[in-house]
């Protein structure tokens, strides 16, 4: 993989993270157009797009990062949790599943990324539906994400490994079905991603102190991984700011258009 490359893959990643439309999916499409075949074998290129997405969430949200944890500091008044509280057990709550898939079925996850385009053209059809249900519903709107809401969306944060299934599409579409404020679901789609994405990046990066770093770099070099990192971390400034307007204006049935018109394509095109 050479630094172009590194480029135009950074930012599709760091884009598509955000906007419900699948950065797994993306990346597997761009990978296959540009007809590179080491960006699945390197371990260290797909860590250091994940840790720059990761960056750019707490740059754009980083105000309300610190009011949560700040709050979240201060002990129980009455033995009563406060907001910040419960808003951090939310966060802690949603990712137990993602946990269990990443600890027990990992393998499993990677064999199906290795599985060529027909799955990502299938689930992005998926992500479409989810986001034309999530737009036409018109659930009562709750003042607060439940603990029972946080779990659910958890669940749909853990099926939403399956490349082409948005992330953020599955879990923003999931809290709106369930009753809750367009707003709040946002935010909390974009952190609850934090922890288990840091995890992965760091077991990640003790496998491959284990394996050897040469193989961990899989034909991706310095320079590639830098300048995949900063195009990853500023198109994922660009795309979380955007993604918060898009969200609270409603504008999601958009994007449910695209990914049904990409994964019909791509379905077809993987039976050619």
């Amino acid at each position: 993989m050479d630094w172009l490359h590194a480029l135009i893959l950074g930012l599709v990643q760091g884009l598509t993270e955000y906007l419900p439309v699948s950065s797994s999916g993306h990346l597997a499409i761009g990978s296959e157009l540009l007809g590179i075949k080491d960006v699945q074998q390197s371990m260290m290129f797909t860590v250091a797009v994940h840790v720059a997405t990761v960056l750019s969430t707490v740059v754009i949200l980083g105000h309300e990062i610190w009011k949560i944890l700040s709050g979240a500091m201060h002990s129980p008044v009455g033995g009563k949790l406060n907001d910040d509280h419960k808003y951090v057990l939310n966060i802690l709550v949603s990712m137990i599943p993602i946990g269990i898939v990443g600890v027990f079925f990992k393998d499993e996850v990677e064999a199906i990324f290795g599985s060529g385009l027909t799955i990502v053209g299938a689930c992005l059809l998926l992500t479409a539906v989810l986001l034309s249900y999530s737009y036409f519903a018109k659930p009562r709107l709750k003042e607060k994400i439940s603990l029972r809401d946080a779990f659910i969306i958890g669940l749909s944060q853990a099926l939403a490994v399956l490349p082409g299934l948005s992330r953020s599409g599955t879990t923003i579409a999931t809290g709106l079905i369930l009753g809750n404020k367009k707003e709040n679901m946002a935010q909390f789609s974009f952190l609850m991603v934090i922890p288990p994405i840091l995890g992965e990046a760091l077991l990640d990066c003790i496998k491959a102190y284990k394996d050897g770093m040469e193989a961990a770099f899989g034909g991706c070099d310095m320079t590639a991984l830098l300048v995949g990192f900063v195009a990853a971390f500023i198109s994922g400034c660009i795309a979380c700011k955007w993604m918060i307007g898009i969200v609270r204006r409603g504008k999601l049935i958009y994007f449910a258009i695209y990914c049904l018109i990409v994964g019909a394509v791509t379905l077809v095109t993987s039976f050619i």
